[in-house]
């Protein structure tokens, strides 16, 4: 009985608890459902586009049909990493761009371009708002994923495995196989593949520390060349300290607005690259170009010397900097390549003030007793000239 009555009593009280849930939320249900049609009544008339990241990504690549002719993206705008200089902006810049804002922003750059450059590539670029859309979903995703990395070369990591397998090989027939009778043909492969992984791991050391033919991706796609070569800049009106202090110097964002208060789009790059100087310029902030050239912390260079007394051409350290569009360390900056360079540069020793306090070398210079001075002759190769 005492059974009977606790179950009824949990079923009418399951009930009534049931009953209120529904009379509360009836209310908001029906006014929900009133406002949600309301608001879908004017979402439909105004219906924003969803992006398909993989028909973008096939957009991009030439992959969908966009009519005849049509330019494909991907042979402007790189989806990997390179070390060459390519003056349209790659995926990742363009996605990091255009990602906080709205599709129209994007549509316009796209289709209907400010700059003569970008008309003329994109002339025959015909696009749907779904395309748009698509392709700017793609171009999204990019900027958070990144550009696909260049893969690591592994050329000296084989070869070391290659002659490791090579040893024990000959090992291995040598004490057990037998298929070669002559013993010293097993001595001297064993002799030649460790002489090659010795070589292998001594370069690899030496080379530590040093960073020939590095040349990092900068902020802003600077060519040297155009600069340099095409418009005749002089080295020291960008790096003005290198004659009388111990940097180069690296030109400040008023330098670069001397010219490009005027000069607004580069024949080449448009204006893509030089608005971003522009927009350092206004919001007051540095560009942060990455340093090429490095030395390790103990060692003293200093430019001043080797510019303003030594009156040296900048191509001698820094190689044809006027034909490089992305500028590179040309040599290993290494201690034997400047000790080199020491021992074997002539010292413009006359008419050269700096040199004026060497009188004894001077009187030998007019005497016949020696042809030349040479910078080892003035302590160019003391240590404690550089590591002090």
């Amino acid at each position: 009985m005492n059974n009977c009555f606790v179950d009824q009593f949990r079923k009418q009280t399951f009930r009534v608890v049931m009953l209120v849930l529904f009379l509360m939320y009836l209310p908001v249900g029906v006014f929900g459902s009133f406002s949600n049609k309301k608001e879908g009544k004017s979402e439909g008339s105004k219906k924003e586009l969803t992006g398909d990241v993989k028909r973008g990504q096939k957009i991009f690549f030439g992959l969908a049909e966009l009519g005849e002719g049509a330019p494909v993206c991907a042979n402007c705008h790189n989806t990997t990493e390179i070390d060459s200089l390519n003056w349209y902006p790659s995926s990742y810049e363009i996605g990091s761009k255009f990602k906080k804002k709205g599709l129209m922003a994007f549509k316009k750059a796209v289709l209907s371009p400010s700059t003569p450059t970008m008309k003329k590539v994109h002339a025959k670029l015909t696009l749907t708002d779904q395309d748009v859309t698509d392709v700017k979903a793609y171009l999204d995703q990019v900027a958070v994923d990144g550009l696909t990395p260049k893969k690591p070369v592994v050329k000296n990591a084989l070869l070391m495995i290659s002659l490791t397998i090579i040893i024990i090989i000959a090992l291995v027939d040598a004490f057990f196989t037998w298929k070669v009778k002559f013993k010293i043909i097993h001595l001297v492969v064993i002799l030649l593949a460790v002489a090659g992984q010795v070589k292998l791991v001594s370069h690899a050391a030496i080379a530590l520390g040093r960073s020939k033919d590095y040349s990092p991706d900068q902020p802003i796609k600077f060519s040297h060349k155009v600069h340099a070569n095409q418009n005749q800049i002089d080295c020291l009106y960008c790096h003005p300290s290198a004659e009388y202090g111990k940097n180069a110097g690296i030109p400040s964002v008023n330098v670069c607005m001397n010219c490009h208060i005027l000069v607004a789009e580069g024949q080449i790059s448009g204006k893509y690259e030089i608005d971003k100087v522009k927009a350092a310029y206004t919001n007051k902030k540095p560009i942060e170009w990455i340093r090429v050239h490095n030395l390790p912390d103990h060692v003293y260079f200093n430019h001043s010397q080797h510019v303003g007394a030594g009156k040296l051409d900048c191509t001698e350290c820094h190689g044809d900097v006027k034909d490089m569009h992305l500028i590179k360390q040309v040599e290993d900056l290494s201690m034997g390549w400047c000790i080199n360079c020491h021992r074997t540069k002539e010292v413009r020793f006359t008419d050269n003030k700096y040199y004026g306090d060497y009188k004894q070398l001077h009187e030998d210079l007019k005497s016949g007793k020696i042809k030349k001075v040479t910078v080892e002759d003035i302590g160019g190769t003391d240590c404690m000239k550089c590591h002090y």
